[in-house]
């Protein structure tokens, strides 16, 4: 497992932000990534006042290939009417988006301006790629489909991510019970930030809002989730016989586009125009043996947090990617960090999973409650493909 501190970098409060996520084949199916990032992020700046001839860089996260996603990072920038704007492009599956804010707070810690950070994702219609084998029985092509194909199967291992999740909870002990428990409790809590019409949701969600008449999608709020009764929930059978996880109690595969500006503690506080700054601490990353994935967001929570020079006792909230309800079980009994600490307003568990978007999702609700609580020490953590996982340390200051 690897920290990384940075010296000066923050968001500007406000400036972390998420679409609605749409559920698999709902509303955006049958729209690119590339125009729901570019809906979704002119909005979120017109309507936070930020000005993005002020920008210096962009970094563009996905982790499903989408129509033109050669040219992804300097063609959305010219529709976001920002020319001047190039960066990397960053795919690292659940990872994505600790991966691509990572990546812009090291490009403000060599000197770099403000960078504004796009993750966008359609799990929706994958695309099937197809590999030319000339020398094959016939000249037969091999085919793969980016989504589904991944979904399946690990190649380094032969295992499927719910293989991996039952695994974890097998060797732990954790029951069927004990998940029903955590999925009933992640529906309480998000339920929470649909109070008031979506008083909490509103402070960082942006409406996405394409085309016009006939041909308009118009999507303010989640769409696909489900209120969850523990009677229901208790009656589904586990997806693997001889496992915990049911269809309850896994995620499931959606759409959808987040972002965020990261700066320099001055620009920040510059750009939020006296509202703070949300400062980044650290990221870090973990590693764990063949088919424990879930176990993965523990060393790089831990990294993260010796990076900051900080310890699980220093933290005031946690939000997790969790496509499993193991994970959180895991996390809660190496950490000590109760269960009802973590995701106090929704998860991936309940909203879906776009991939590339899902964590800037949650650390947006990690900064945004710790706003509405007066400030502290937040962590995100998460796993991702391949036994892996990333995760951010920030604090919210004046």
């Amino acid at each position: 497992m690897k920290g990384f501190s940075y010296g000066d970098s923050a968001f500007p409060a406000g400036a972390v932000w998420s679409s609605p996520f749409a559920k698999w084949q709902g509303s955006l199916a049958e729209i690119s990534s590339l125009d729901v990032a570019e809906a979704v992020t002119g909005r979120a700046l017109r309507d936070r006042g930020i000005d993005s001839a002020a920008l210096d860089g962009l970094v563009l996260g996905w982790s499903v290939p989408s129509k033109q996603i050669f040219y992804g990072a300097p063609w959305l920038a010219a529709r976001l009417g920002a020319p001047h704007l190039t960066g990397p492009m960053i795919s690292q599956a659940c990872a994505t988006s600790v991966a691509a804010v990572h990546a812009a707070a090291a490009t403000v810690s060599c000197g770099g301006g403000p960078q504004l950070v796009v993750a966008t994702d359609r799990t929706s219609n994958g695309p099937t790629l197809f590999y030319p084998q000339p020398s094959a029985q016939g000249g037969a092509a091999a085919t793969t489909h980016w989504v589904l194909d991944s979904f399946a199967s690990d190649p380094g291992t032969g295992k499927g991510m719910l293989a991996t999740a039952d695994l974890v909870a097998r060797d732990n002990g954790f029951t069927r019970e004990q998940a029903d428990e955590v999925k009933v409790l992640r529906w309480e809590q998000y339920a929470s930030a649909l109070a008031d019409d979506r008083a909490f949701q509103r402070r960082y969600v942006v409406p996405i809002e394409i085309g016009q008449g006939k041909r308009a999608v118009v999507l303010e709020e989640d769409e696909g989730v489900r209120p969850i009764q523990a009677a229901a929930l208790a009656g589904l059978r586990p997806v693997d016989p001889e496992g915990i996880h049911t269809f309850g109690t896994q995620t499931h595969p959606a759409d959808g586009c987040a972002g965020a500006v990261v700066a320099t503690v001055d620009a920040a506080r510059e750009i939020s125009r006296g509202a703070g700054i949300v400062r980044l601490l650290a990221s870090g990353t973990g590693r764990v043996g063949p088919s424990r994935m879930p176990e993965a967001p523990v060393p790089a929570a831990k990294a993260a947090l010796d990076a900051a020079g900080l310890g699980f006792d220093d933290v005031d909230l946690v939000t997790t990617h969790n496509p499993f309800a193991v994970n959180d079980l895991y996390f809660a009994k190496e950490t000590g960090i109760p269960l009802d600490k973590m995701n106090v307003r929704g998860c991936s568990l309940i909203f879906g999973h776009p991939q590339g978007p899902t964590g800037l999702r949650s650390i947006a609700e990690l900064t945004e409650e710790l706003r509405v609580r007066g400030g502290g020490v937040g962590l995100f953590t998460g796993c991702a493909a391949g036994d892996s996982g990333m995760a951010l340390v920030v604090r919210v200051e004046d």
